[in-house]
């Protein structure tokens, strides 16, 4: 089977998401090594092309790789549906972009959070419900779509609350890009741990 493949989403590609994506395959690594990448496949894209094929923004990048990440070989994409199509689980930096992959893909909104939502609503996954973590894809790919199922049953018809968006931190200091890289790494290390402990 296929790694479990988690899509990040933002506005242009070069801030938030692909802090999410190097953040998480970071955390992934943290847990089973280089094993992760046969596991767990974590990409991004943007709801905009302006900076189709750039690298990371540079304060996003250093960031990522302060937190023991790699920036090597990314590269700015727009969104696709196909990539929605591929993706098992879907994190859109804010309510909006959540709005926007749905309206492109209405079968994906269950399986489509807000970052911070999902970050949210995870700790009251009850866990004796989930198949057992394990090392080989077919049962890393069984408990992802379990804990999917689970946070989305969880966060019942109000969806996502104002504090769960990322904000934009483009053109802003290498403050607000800690904090924001703070708030994906609340959401990205308890979910592989979750995912593979």
């Amino acid at each position: 089977m296929a790694p479990f493949t988690i899509l990040h989403v933002c506005m242009g590609n070069i801030c938030r998401s692909p802090m999410a994506e190097r953040l998480l395959a970071r955390a992934v690594r943290d847990r089973v090594g280089d094993a992760g990448d046969q596991l767990i496949r974590s990409v991004s894209a943007g709801t905009g092309g302006w900076h189709e094929g750039e690298q990371m923004n540079p304060p996003a990048a250093r960031q990522v790789r302060s937190r023991g990440g790699s920036t090597t070989g990314f590269e700015a994409r727009k969104l696709r549906g196909d990539f929605i199509d591929e993706a098992d689980l879907i994190f859109t930096a804010t309510a909006d972009q959540y709005d926007y992959v749905v309206a492109l893909r209405p079968d994906a909104a269950d399986r489509t959070f807000v970052m911070g939502e999902f970050g949210r609503l995870l700790g009251a996954v009850d866990t004796s419900e989930l198949p057992p973590a394990a090392g080989n894809a077919d049962e890393v790919h069984a408990r992802g779509a379990a804990i999917v199922e689970a946070v989305h049953r969880l966060r019942g018809p109000e969806g996502p609350m104002p504090g769960d968006d990322l904000d934009d931190p483009w053109g802003r200091g290498d403050q607000t890009f800690q904090r924001i890289g703070d708030e994906i790494e609340d959401t990205t290390v308890p979910f592989a741990k979750l995912l593979l402990s």
